[in-house]
């Protein structure tokens, strides 16, 4: 299975749905696409350049939370869906449009048609939401991490020894994936978001202005929370 695009998609609850939508408009330099659903609940974050890989959705209720989206060739949906479970992954929904599923870890994805996609943005004001990472607990990490080394076919590159682990994974992708094994004992795989900003220090009162709550920092990212309190990181990369 060849991964042709990803996407990373902001899940809201409904109610907050336009508030959190603004905030990553405006940190992100991003343009919105029309709605679409039944009750606009989708909205496509538009860059200024190349394709869009940034997409947000409001739910029924729970918390806010991030998801992965997986472009495939249409034809090879199915055999990408039957290869995944044979992985370990669960089927949630199969859908005309898309396939739902949740990793071993219960970390939800999805299976999309690869409509072409292929431009990379470029950074927004010397900045790109170009990461996601998963946040994986100690029981889990073995699992989890081989599962999506398998189900990508990316070999898995653990950076020294820090508690971190990168997928290598082809150039012409809008978002790497990180790998991140936590101290702390958990149930399921959750994420964060990392942007790649050299100028942190400065970007980080950017968002606070915007509704962020500025974190702990240390010599390689600064920690963040969005208007919803969801997780996310400056990091000192460039684009």
């Amino acid at each position: 299975m060849q991964i042709r695009w990803m996407t990373i998609f902001l899940d809201f609850p409904s109610p907050e749905f336009g508030a959190g939508v603004e905030f990553w408009r405006r940190v992100t330099g991003s343009r919105l696409s029309a709605p679409r659903g039944e009750d606009g609940e989708f909205v496509t974050l538009l860059p200024s350049t190349g394709d869009a890989y940034l997409r947000a959705q409001g739910l029924g209720s729970g918390p806010a939370r991030t998801h992965l989206d997986l472009h495939v060739d249409p034809e090879r949906r199915a055999d990408a869906v039957a290869g995944a479970v044979a992985l370990g992954a669960s089927t949630v929904l199969r859908g005309e449009e898309h396939d739902v599923l949740t990793s071993p870890g219960g970390y939800p994805f999805c299976f999309v048609p690869w409509e072409g996609e292929s431009v990379v943005p470029s950074p927004e004001g010397k900045a790109r939401l170009d990461q996601l990472c998963l946040d994986i607990p100690p029981a889990l990490w073995d699992s989890e991490t081989r599962f999506w080394s398998d189900l990508t076919g990316w070999e898995l590159n653990p950076l020294g020894a820090s508690e971190f682990t990168r997928l290598r994974q082809p150039a012409g992708l809008p978002v790497k994936l990180l790998l991140q094994r936590l101290d702390d004992a958990a149930d399921t795989v959750v994420s964060h978001l990392d942007l790649a900003a050299p100028a942190r220090a400065c970007l980080a009162p950017v968002h606070a202005a915007a509704g962020a709550v500025v974190g702990p920092a240390n010599e390689e990212w600064t920690v963040m929370t969005d208007p919803l309190g969801r997780p996310y990181c400056l990091t000192g990369r460039t684009p």
